[in-house]
């Protein structure tokens, strides 16, 4: 089958997350032997990257990537942002598609690639399967994170508020129906988590949702397992958190507890705006260390020396790729009650979930104290991420749905056919 993938960020022009999970179901479809072109939005990064570096990123064989820019720049982008609309960025995308027969056009994040204009775009066939996958909480909150006025999670939303906080102009064409209007258009829409699926619901999207969780491509689990062991600077027992450093990742929580456990050190990987902020927090514990920005390899490494992963997020987190990247190297996690990331430690029992600092702390003294325990916990997680999240599972899943969409098309067609 001929696949296209719709994103605003992807490869080298992106920042993790729903990039990641894009480039893996490429890559595990080009294993199968399907032809997958990805359209991407370079000019959308590079208005929001901030310091953020491109990331080295080898595009497997067989890969098109399609790395378009918005004509007019931040003007263009605002307007599509502002409107709903593709502009002049449709006369590409949209020529492509015209003169391009796919059986799958898969739309991910496109929040500034067009947002709802764009998932009414069709292939030249008119006939192909159509999927969005809401990596983010973007179809219901305009700044995608449902976290509101920069300090709390969105309980009761404010949008017009809320966005003006964060220095944003609102979106009012999410105010009219054409959104919705736009995803009647769609044969399927995907979420990864239960969570995410039950606040799309209550927050008014009808649609029916389909959950399909992430999953670890076969080589990075062989990878995983194959890793060395990371250590400290100081050759101590440690703990890891990593991720983009922002103020709703919650790493501020955590920090301060470290003067509990002189014994062991906090190792902390990635970039991000919050850096000289939490940089300052630790000042004063020693014990904390700023790795800065890992591939994938020192990660794994870190992840394998490791005596937990701790995800502290505020926010609602829709899975947590790093959890399971963590499970993959045999090591558990401690993570915020709330979001999805719950469901990753009651699927794989290999952690714990905490809601008070308390709770926090009496896992981490647990692990830290019992390595036996952080190791059984560990091969739960190692098991787990094979067997609940690996390649075959999730593309058995996918490629279902596609077969249930393609033969309910076959049967419509049918039937018009039949009546005309």
């Amino acid at each position: 089958m001929k696949f296209c993938m719709i994103t605003t960020f992807f490869g080298a022009h992106s920042f993790g997350g729903d990039a990641a999970y894009v480039d893996r179901l490429c890559r595990a479809l080009l294993r199968q032997g399907h032809e997958v072109d990805v359209f991407y939005n370079i000019s959308a990064f590079e208005a929001v990257r901030g310091d953020h570096p491109l990331r080295q990123y080898d595009p497997p064989e067989g890969l098109v990537l399609h790395g378009m820019r918005t004509p007019g720049g931040i003007a263009g982008l605002l307007w599509s942002h502002q409107t709903g609309r593709m502009g002049t960025l449709k006369r590409e995308l949209g020529g492509h598609l015209a003169a391009t027969t796919y059986d799958v056009i898969h739309f991910h994040n496109i929040s500034l690639m067009g947002g709802p204009d764009l998932l009414r775009l069709k292939d030249r066939s008119g006939s192909a399967t159509r999927f969005m996958s809401a990596h983010e909480h973007w179809l219901i909150c305009p700044l995608s994170l449902l976290w509101k006025k920069k300090r709390e999670v969105c309980k009761q939303p404010a949008c017009v508020t809320c966005t003006l906080s964060a220095q944003r102009p609102p979106q009012w064409w999410r105010y009219g129906g054409l959104r919705d209007q736009s995803l009647a258009t769609l044969d399927a829409l995907f979420v990864p988590s239960f969570h995410t699926r039950e606040i799309h619901q209550q927050r008014g999207i009808s649609q029916p949702i389909t959950r399909l969780p992430y999953f670890l491509p076969d080589d990075m689990v062989r990878q995983a397992r194959e890793a060395p062991s990371g250590r400290a600077p100081s050759g101590r027992p440690y703990f890891i958190m990593a991720g983009r450093l922002v103020v709703e990742k919650g790493f501020q929580e955590v920090i301060p507890h470290m003067n509990r456990f002189p014994e062991a050190d906090l190792l902390i990987a990635g970039t991000g705006s919050f850096a000289p902020h939490l940089q300052a927090q630790a000042a004063p514990h020693p014990n904390v260390h700023f790795l800065g920005l890992q591939d994938f390899a020192g990660l794994l490494q870190l992840f394998k020396g490791a005596r937990a992963l701790i995800v502290p997020s505020l926010f609602y987190e829709t899975f947590g790729y790093v959890v399971l990247e963590a499970f993959a190297t045999g090591t558990p996690a401690i993570v915020h009650e709330r979001g999805a990331l719950p469901e990753l430690i009651t699927q794989s029992h290999a952690g714990y979930t905490y809601a008070t600092d308390d709770e926090l702390v009496t896992a981490m003294r647990l692990l830290l104290e019992n390595p036996d325990i952080a190791t059984s916990l560990g091969a739960k997680g190692q098991l787990a991420a094979q067997e609940k999240w690996g390649e075959e599972r999730h593309l058995k899943q996918y490629l279902g749905v596609i077969e249930e969409c393609q033969g309910k098309g076959r049967q419509s067609r049918e039937w018009h056919a039949n009546n005309e």
